[in-house]
């Protein structure tokens, strides 16, 4: 009976515990929501309390009043191409150094690429900036080689110890029907590694669309080539601290990788748990 009492008391501190931590995460959405339909005046007297009534001018006027259009298109064509770029260069990199990794010099470049984790990215902020400025790259394709290099460490070390899993003899099988091992890579690899692809996109699209201190050192030379994390931290200088435009611009910004992380967030925690023990 005591042994039933005490299992009952962990379940209730388990389940107070989660309801405290949905409020945590839910709280600030819901002030960004509610806040995105009201006027200034409506907002400054009520700020938690929900609006009147349904208001757009928000909307019109953000969609209407600001360069808000450019600035998605280039976090669209960053986002994309960055993204697609990592899924090219990380799954081939983690395979040729899986099936290779008893050779020193596949496993050199493993160990190399893994140091990077161990490196906090505010030290590397000044001589990254530094460097892309002598070679002229402030500018969009170099924000997206920066993503595409960054991404390799992470993702190498995910890769690597999810494709060293596999059984090797599939990959055999194929050869001795006469595959390359291009072919192989392409029709038996890439398949399998189908969960670790989708944890890989979804992480690395979250960060990419998100991210704020790259294109602050990198874009911040003109307005023009702007991304939405900039152009959110410089809205209330252009709106003079009209917060109800900026949580507009929040919620705008945050919908599609809700949607994608509320779509795909099972594989992220398959991938990463199949990534880190397997191997």
């Amino acid at each position: 009976m005591g042994k039933i009492k005490e299992a009952l008391g962990w379940k209730i501190l388990r389940d107070i515990l989660l309801a405290c931590g949905l409020v945590l995460i839910l709280f600030p959405l819901y002030l960004v929501l509610i806040n995105s339909f009201k006027t200034l005046d409506e907002a400054g007297k009520n700020f938690f309390a929900l609006p009147s009534g349904i208001n757009f001018g928000n909307f019109i006027e953000l969609f209407t009043n600001s360069n808000y259009w450019i600035f998605l298109k280039n976090s669209f064509k960053i986002s994309v191409v960055s993204v697609l770029l990592i899924l090219t260069f990380v799954p081939s990199v983690s395979f040729s150094i899986a099936r290779n990794f008893e050779r020193r010099y596949y496993k050199t470049i493993y160990y190399y690429l893994l140091m990077g984790l161990f490196i906090p990215s505010q030290v590397i902020m000044l001589p990254v900036t530094k460097m892309m400025t002598k070679l002229n790259m402030l500018n969009h394709t170099g924000l997206i080689i920066l993503y595409s290099a960054f991404s390799l460490t992470q993702g190498v070390f995910l890769f690597v110890n999810y494709i060293r899993g596999l059984p090797y003899e599939i990959e055999e099988s194929a050869y001795i029907d006469g595959c390359s091992v291009f072919q192989t890579y392409v029709k038996i690899v890439l398949p399998l590694v189908k969960p670790m692809i989708a944890t890989l996109l979804i992480m690395d699209a979250l960060w990419i669309w998100n991210d704020f201190m790259l294109p602050l050192m990198i874009l911040n030379r003109s307005q023009n080539i702007w991304t939405l994390p900039l152009f959110q931290y410089n809205f209330k200088t252009e709106y003079s601290f009209n917060y109800t435009m900026a949580f507009t611009a929040y919620l705008l910004s945050m919908l599609p990788m809700l949607i994608i992380y509320c779509l795909g967030q099972k594989y992220i925690i398959k991938g990463l748990t199949a990534g880190s023990v397997k191997g």
